[in-house]
């Protein structure tokens, strides 16, 4: 006999029963019951306008697919009603079961929730400003349907509905106040805001969303020009790495051939030291086997006399005496020298001049190679200098190099000015010099920012700009500062000024002054002369691509004029 079930337990089982009915009719797009449910090839089952919205934002494609299995369909499938799945629904409605929602449709602690629903609340997907009210998608459905809610304006789901009440008069804040920023209502123009200036609140918004537009295209603006300066860095980066790694390699195999040729010049000097040292010790060799061999002979003679000395008999003696050998003739002293080892010392003296001279050269050139080694360029470029002051910060502490200076021209104060004389100088011959044109250039190379200044006396005095590689012996134009395109140089006459770069010539206008300042970013290509008096006038700007080290440069036209590099720091 079978036993009945308990009724709770018979009341669980309908509830399951009901929840996999909700379930099975369904629209797995919008979690509600069927409206108007088709079937799509694969079988599953939507709501005919859920699957056409679906597949509506698919129309750029040719392929469509079932939210559920993913199957595609080519082309887009026909939707037809499927009338008994409709006609079950429509039955199952009649019980007065509706789609439970699901567990993400209920408001969270972070959600807006339906001011409408009752129990457990659905999230709101609307609020409406003139009812200050939030409501979930079935809530909301008067709001779309009724003519009477058809001005009211709907705003995404939002908390802070009760802030666009007045707290003074609870009405609705429909006003701005200009004179006091901040949002009001009709009857706040007739107590503390009369005679304000005020707007529409909408009318505010117009224009402060114009401005935030202005705001925007801004920042969207920097965004692309950073994105362009990321892009610029990371080349920069790569750039970097690769002449980083071809010079490491370079160098390496440079002092691999240095480090051989000294290995070279060791062994050669080893060998004629012991090439020397074995003639030598031969030499002695043979003079001391022949005083060795003297002092033997020497030796028996001595035996011989002694011997003869002693006989007692007289006739014997003097029979035996006359049978001597004579000595043979003795190694004169004389001939045995000391020799000062002079050959090894000046070995070793002249190997100390070489260690010397590499360890000077050595010294010199990486002075030279540190300060741009140790340079550190800002990545994000800083802004070309706009003060004197902030030009100062780039102060170079630059001195002129007697080596390069045209015989005529006489350097003093500490190789920072120089004059031009009528009588030549009594300067050394050095390949460095200028041969024909009175040019000077600074000792020291500029790389990176770097500003000076020149003090000018005289009529014409040129200011330049040059690659150490310019020409120097001859009068061609090769040599001369702006004549090529090696050098770039600013011509300071006495009543105007003009720019010189590769014989092309560019007037320039500003105001005379006898001071001079020059500013040069070396990796940014910029090269700019400045007027300098009371204020600081820009009067020619060059931009353009360096590719080696910079020396500054000089050049005079007349007699007795002279310049001066200015201390700065």
């Amino acid at each position: 006999m079978k036993l009945r079930q308990p009724l709770l337990q018979r009341g669980e089982m309908a509830q399951k029963g009901v929840q996999l009915d909700r379930e099975a009719f369904s629209c797995s797009i919008c979690l509600d019951l069927l409206k108007d449910p088709v079937a799509i090839p694969c079988g599953h089952s939507y709501c005919l306008n859920c699957i056409k919205s679906h597949w509506d934002t698919e129309d750029e494609k040719t392929i469509y697919s079932c939210p559920q299995c993913r199957q595609t369909f080519t082309p887009r499938p026909v939707l037809r009603k499927n009338t008994m799945l409709a006609v079950l629904v429509e039955e199952l409605k009649k019980t007065g079961l509706q789609a439970a929602p699901a567990d993400h449709c209920y408001a969270g602690p972070d959600d807006v929730a339906c001011d409408v629903c009752t129990g457990r609340k659905l999230k709101a997907c609307k609020s409406c400003l003139q009812c200050l009210a939030s409501y979930c998608e079935k809530h909301l459905q008067p709001h779309y349907e009724l003519p009477v809610f058809e001005k009211h304006k709907l705003v995404e789901p939002s908390k802070k509905l009760q802030e666009n009440v007045c707290s003074h008069h609870n009405e609705e804040m429909k006003v701005f106040c200009r004179t006091d920023q901040q949002s009001i209502c009709y009857l706040c123009l007739m107590d503390e805001h009369k005679g304000h200036d005020t707007v529409s609140a909408a009318a505010e918004r117009s224009e402060k969303q114009r401005e935030l537009e202005v705001s925007q295209q801004n920042i969207q603006q920097r965004i692309q020009d950073r994105e362009k300066d990321v892009k610029l860095l990371q080349q920069e980066v790569e750039a970097i790495n690769g002449f980083a790694d071809k010079t490491v390699g370079n160098s390496e195999k440079m002092f691999t051939e240095l480090i051989r040729l000294m290995e070279k010049r060791c062994s050669d000097v080893k060998q004629q030291v012991r090439s020397q040292q074995q003639t030598e010790v031969s030499r002695v060799r043979e003079l001391q086997e022949k005083l060795e061999q003297e002092i033997t002979e020497l030796k028996r003679k001595d035996a011989e006399l002694e011997k003869l000395s002693h006989t007692e008999d007289h006739n014997q003696f003097l029979h035996d005496y006359p049978s001597l050998s004579p000595l043979s003739e003795s190694t004169h002293s004389s001939s045995i020298k000391i020799r000062p080892l002079r050959f090894f010392e000046d070995v070793t003296a002249a190997v100390s001049e070489v260690r010397d001279k590499l360890q000077d050269v050595l010294r010199e050139k990486w002075t030279n190679i540190s300060p741009t080694m140790t340079e550190v360029d800002v990545l994000l470029s800083e802004p070309e200098p706009k003060t004197r002051a902030e030009f100062l910060k780039y102060s170079s502490d630059i001195t002129l190099d007697p080596n390069t200076a045209q015989t005529r021209l006489l350097l003093s104060d500490g190789n920072r000015k120089v004059t031009v004389m009528r009588e030549q100088q009594s300067y050394s011959s050095h390949p460095d010099r200028f041969t024909y044109w009175c040019q000077v250039l600074s000792k020291e190379s500029l790389m990176g920012r770097c500003y000076w200044e020149v003090e000018l006396r005289g009529e014409v005095v040129y200011v330049a700009v040059t690659y150490k590689n310019i020409s120097r012996a001859g009068r061609s134009d090769e040599c001369l500062f702006g004549r090529n395109d090696k050098s770039w140089a600013l011509d300071c006459d006495s009543n105007s000024y003009n720019f010189w770069y590769n014989k092309v010539i560019t007037p320039v206008s500003g105001p005379q002054s006898s001071r001079v300042g020059v500013y040069l970013d070396h990796k940014a290509g910029i090269l700019s002369f400045y007027s300098i008096s009371e204020t600081m006038t820009l009067l020619h700007r060059v931009q353009t691509t360096f590719t080696q080290p910079l020396h500054a440069g000089l050049w005079f036209y007349n007699f007795e004029d002279s310049a001066e590099l200015c201390k700065l720091k």
